[in-house]
């Protein structure tokens, strides 16, 4: 699941064109309107028509709820925190800039390193308090304090203060793209820091949509319903209620969603997918990502210890067979970070080589003419991409005498496993929390005592050290920058083996035809911004 120069989602040109703009004294970035649904018609516009009281359903494949603190939360749970909870600012992933959330306009000054956030007037949190600039203060301080999930995204920050009810400055330590880290999926959020309620009860946001029940383990897990008083007002076609069903097979999702029992499915398989496009009640979205697939090999026990075995496993997966069996719905991934972010490497698509392996393994003592290698590896329920790489790998490791005992599980049970390193091989996805790839590498490889989601294990000081420098190389260099994400994606990928990287997907949605304004923005994976939406008549 997840910085620190503006714009690095163009490629290295456009960062390099864009970082004097970003840091440039007294520039201001926003406006002070309300957000429009993306087919033009806003809340202001109140026209006469019949309430829509359909309930939009949502069909999760993984369970919805790890962590219900807006400041700790850093899992599945932004499909519904999103709707619940805003930042000061929004991603625009078409214009890729920062938009006006709870700030309506901001400015920086002293060569990024002061940001001044004008805030929304007549703001509401859900307890009923009110917004403004001591709240907002006082939200981000506690999620600084609290150092979860993403809260490293304000480490840039020395202090805010409320310099009135609507204007909140910030003073930085060293530069940085505060619109954007201000609008990130996780940590990011405004809300009443008093009425926090870690058991999902109550909500402290100021979005559009509040809890209305909480069943954890339950096929409707979550259900949400209207904020009445939220700023944006509401218009008769939006939808009031939401509900996520978790359906963890792909096949009965499907079928639901062809009898309009859900109206959402966030990706499908390639033959459905396909399917879907010729349905009459059905629509189809695809789009590209920043999210790709990490295949975590255990550095620190078991056979996975010695970097042979590593390599080996890495060699022995098919990554052009993976792709073409995606059939569009992934790309063949070149290095670690995704295309379109700064430090995408283009010379490191990996490449098979079973000989190769079948030497690394005969060197440290198994391959088909020694014992039999047993490997464990968990990845999640129910979704066909990830088990289609499980098919192959299994398959090529056969030949290899290694017997791979693979486990599908729920994303908490996954997990809580890792954090035990109870697994050889863990695989997971893994995206930015805003446009930077600084995320993969502080959060998946810098060396952690407890892990999180380290779920390699890798301890490195040399790779540690590097990490640490990266975000003042990317606020004042980012060639350098550039260059020590491609050295370090060379240490982790190709000297420690610590991952393998399949592929990035490619968004493939579907849902019922008679929704209207779905736009996807990768930077808020699998986010659907319910509010956004209306049923057709």
């Amino acid at each position: 699941m997840r910085w620190h120069k503006r714009l690095l989602v163009a490629g290295l040109t456009g960062v390099l064109a864009m970082t004097a703009a970003a840091c440039a004294g007294g520039q201001v970035r926003g406006a002070g309107g309300t957000p429009q649904p993306a087919d033009g018609t806003g809340p202001a516009a109140r026209q006469t028509a019949k309430a829509n009281d359909s309930t939009f359903v949502y069909a999760p494949n993984l369970d919805v709820v790890t962590d219900w603190d807006p400041a700790t939360s850093y899992s599945n749970e932004i499909v519904a925190l999103s709707n619940i909870y805003e930042g000061l600012t929004r991603y625009n992933f078409q214009t890729r800039e920062a938009e006006p959330r709870l700030a309506t306009e901001w400015t920086s000054a002293d060569g990024g390193k002061e940001w001044t956030f004008k805030l929304r007037q007549g703001v509401k949190f859900h307890s009923g308090a009110t917004m403004d600039a001591a709240a907002a203060k006082k939200a981000i301080e506690r999620t600084i304090r609290k150092k979860g999930g993403a809260a490293y995204i304000w480490d840039p920050v020395d202090r805010i203060e409320a310099v009135d009810a609507t204007t909140l400055k910030f003073t930085l330590k060293r530069a940085a793209p505060l619109d954007l880290v201000a609008s990130s999926g996780y940590a990011a959020y405004i809300y009443d820091v008093d009425a926090v309620d870690a058991d999902g009860k109550t909500t402290a946001g100021t979005g559009p949509y509040t809890i209305d029940s909480w069943q954890k383990g339950k096929e409707t897990e979550l259900t949400l319903k209207a904020f009445e008083d939220y700023w944006g007002g509401w218009t008769p076609e939006q939808y009031r209620k939401v509900s996520f069903r978790v359906t963890p097979e792909i096949t009965t999702a499907w079928q639901l969603l062809q009898k309009g029992e859900v109206n959402f499915v966030q990706r499908l398989n390639p033959q459905l997918f396909e399917q879907a496009g010729m349905t009459d009640n059905v629509r189809t979205a695809r789009s590209p990502s920043f999210q790709n697939l990490l295949v975590l090999f255990n550095t620190a026990a078991g056979p996975t210890k010695d970097v042979r075995i590593r390599q080996a496993l890495q060699l022995a997966i098919d990554y052009d067979g993976l792709a073409a069996a995606l059939k569009g719905s992934g790309s063949k991934a070149s290095g670690m970070v995704p295309e379109g972010l700064l430090g995408h490497v283009s010379d490191m698509e990996p490449k098979p080589d079973l000989g190769r392996a079948q030497e690394l393994l005969a060197e440290a003592g198994y391959g088909p003419d020694n014992p039999e290698l047993r490997l464990s590896l968990t990845y999640a329920q129910g979704d066909e991409d990830q088990k289609m790489l499980v098919t192959l790998l299994s398959s090529a490791l056969k030949k290899l005498n290694i017997t791979l005992q693979a486990k599908p599980m729920t994303w908490s049970a996954q997990w809580d496993q890792g954090k035990q390193q109870g697994q050889d091989i863990f695989v997971m996805y893994w995206y930015p929390d805003y446009p930077d790839a600084y995320s993969w590498f502080l959060n998946v490889f810098k060396s952690e005592d407890e892990p999180r989601f380290n779920l390699s294990y890798l301890k490195d000081r040399e790779i540690d050290a590097a990490i640490e420098k990266l975000p003042e190389l990317m606020a004042t260099d980012a060639l350098k920058a550039d260059d020590a994400f491609k050295d370090l994606q060379k240490k982790i990928i190709e000297e420690q083996a610590a991952v393998a990287v399949p592929y990035v997907q490619t968004y493939q949605r579907a849902l019922t035809a008679d929704v209207k304004g779905y736009v996807d923005n990768p930077a808020y994976p699998n986010v659907v911004f319910f509010y956004d939406l209306q049923r057709a008549r």
